[in-house]
């Protein structure tokens, strides 16, 4: 028997396995606390709990460290592109020339939408954010798309490359529709993200014409936001994975809890917070001044992690692309002036070091986007593009798991104790007395 630790509860003890990953991470298997001592354990927002074994992305927030199948992200952005990295993490290793090219097709092969699926687009209210709009149409898909093929190998590989692939030309029809514009689809010529940028900018008086710079910008930032373990929305399509549904419903629920602000919304309450700063005339003071009052609800965005207690290593990457960009564009961004002169606030004041509230990769990943031309209310659209392959990959990890089980939390209750019906007749003598 390996290495256990030792549980005492009052007169009852217990030995719990120890765990001991391939990084040499520990952790206590605690799965038979409730069954043989009558206690669960209570951890507030999971900080302290494993809620799977996974072989995708390893994360050290002590030293700054991510990785994808063991591949440092460092080293995907810099020689890899976004679908290569899809594949990397739905599959589990890189692909050949050969895996690559049959990849990329499948993902051209289903990049168009049925045509009725625009009806759906013009019913949404006119002020419907991006992201209500992606789940539902994710969530449609299934509807759409419900003849899967034969063998589970195949309806898993079909719907992965229709996901990959459908996901990008809603994001743009989506914007497209908002402004009137002709709907268009991608072509076999370009690739994923160039094909994306097509679908967004070209129009009837302006053909898209590609970019480099552009495409490897796009290229990377999606490869930076492809997984980051079990964060809350990748825990939300493993939860809705346990219930064995299908993996377009997983994913629309991933894009709802992806939308909040303290998650994928991030980016986009950064740039909101620059132009702040820049509306009242640039001067980041103040602001830094208001951040560290204990008393003040005000809070810099884009600063700590709930991981990483070091420099996000994934906003060292995203602020490179940002400076390459904006020189290749020859674009003088002022929010781009405020955001390193906060950033420079942040690596040398003692309260932002003693608190680890570094730069993350939010911080300057909507600077990219907003060079790129993406309006601030697709920031969001933009992260669960990114963020597809890894919940794609976390999903199949866990209906592949020999220990699948529904994920069903206990909790601690603290509301009335066993209290008497009170019929309606009573409830109005005893207000009225």
């Amino acid at each position: 028997m390996g290495s256990c630790a030792t549980l005492i509860a009052g007169d009852k003890k217990i030995e719990l396995p120890i765990i001991i990953g391939t990084e040499n991470e520990k952790a206590i298997d605690i799965s038979k606390i409730c069954k043989e001592l009558g206690y669960i354990t209570v951890d507030p927002g999971f900080a302290n709990t494993g809620s799977c074994k996974s072989a995708i992305t390893f994360m050290d927030g002590e030293k700054g460290i991510l990785r994808y199948r063991g591949i440092p992200v460092e080293q995907l952005a810099e020689n890899s592109t976004f679908v290569e990295t899809a594949y990397l993490l739905i599959n589990g290793t890189l692909p050949t020339e050969t895996e690559l090219k049959a990849f990329s097709s499948l993902l051209t092969e289903h990049s168009l939408l049925h045509e009725d699926m625009q009806i759906f687009y013009q019913n949404f209210p006119e002020r419907s954010h991006p992201m209500g709009i992606l789940s539902s149409m994710v969530n449609a898909l299934n509807s759409f798309y419900p003849y899967l093929g034969e063998s589970r190998e195949e309806r898993i590989n079909i719907t992965v490359t229709r996901l990959l692939s459908k996901v990008r030309t809603m994001a743009a029809m989506s914007y497209k529709i908002s402004r009137g514009h002709k709907v268009e689809y991608s072509r076999p010529d370009l690739t994923y993200c160039s094909n994306f940028l097509h679908m967004m900018f070209t129009t009837p008086v302006r053909p898209y014409v590609e970019n480099p710079d552009f495409v490897k910008a796009l290229n990377v930032f999606w490869i930076l936001h492809a997984d980051h373990e079990q964060n809350c929305s990748t825990s939300t399509v493993r939860l809705v994975g346990s219930a064995k549904v299908n993996l377009y419903s997983a994913i629309s629920a991933g894009i709802c809890a992806l939308w909040g602000p303290l998650h994928g919304g991030a980016n986009q309450a950064v740039i909101e917070m620059l132009e702040t700063i820049n509306k009242n005339g640039g001067d980041v003071t103040p602001f830094v001044k208001r951040a560290k009052d204990k008393d003040d609800p005000f809070r810099l965005m884009g600063f700590g992690h709930r991981v990483y207690k070091t420099y996000d290593p994934r906003a060292k990457i995203i602020k490179s692309v940002c400076d390459r960009l904006l020189t290749a564009t020859k674009k003088h961004d002022p929010l781009l002036d405020i955001a390193k002169k906060l950033e420079d606030v942040a690596l040398s004041d003692p309260y932002f070091i003693d608190y680890n509230l570094y730069p993350n990769v939010d911080f300057y990943s909507g600077l990219v986007l907003r060079s790129l031309g993406i309006p601030t209310n697709m920031f969001p659209v933009m992260f669960a593009i990114g963020r597809l392959p890894g919940w794609i990959a976390q999903w199949k990890e866990g209906q592949e798991d020999p220990e699948r089980a529904l994920i069903r939390p206990c909790q601690i209750y603290l509301g009335p104790k066993q209290r008497r019906y009170v019929p309606i007749e009573e409830m109005d003598r005893q207000v009225a007395s």
